[in-house]
């Protein structure tokens, strides 16, 4: 939940949480949102690590950076996604995992 509203006071939307505790061995929580553009997408995300690294949650691994539409954080219970929209759709990870429970964070 914690990263679902670091995104929102980043100015991230379409938040949503996806709980996977009961099908996914790999993690329990996605955090997805979508961002406006590349250069948003990077401040989101940095914006994340930086804020829960200050309070001693350090991100395990992080991929996508420059231009590719989409940052992955992994906290390894949460893994949280920040999207540019078309990557999002293409992605469809909400429609992947649509038998988990969703949880949407107000814009």
């Amino acid at each position: 939940m914690t990263a679902g509203k670091l995104a929102r006071d980043k100015n991230a939307t379409d938040i949503c949480i996806l709980d996977l505790r009961k099908l996914s061995p790999v993690t329990n929580y996605f955090v997805i949102c979508t961002a406006e553009a590349d250069v948003h997408v990077r401040a989101v995300a940095d914006f994340i690590k930086e804020e829960l690294g200050s309070k001693g949650v350090m991100t395990y691994q992080s991929e996508g950076r420059e231009k590719t539409g989409w940052v992955v954080l992994d906290y390894v219970t949460v893994i949280v996604h920040v999207f540019l929209a078309p990557v999002r759709a293409h992605y469809s990870l909400e429609r992947l995992w649509g038998d988990a429970p969703r949880t949407e964070i107000a814009d």
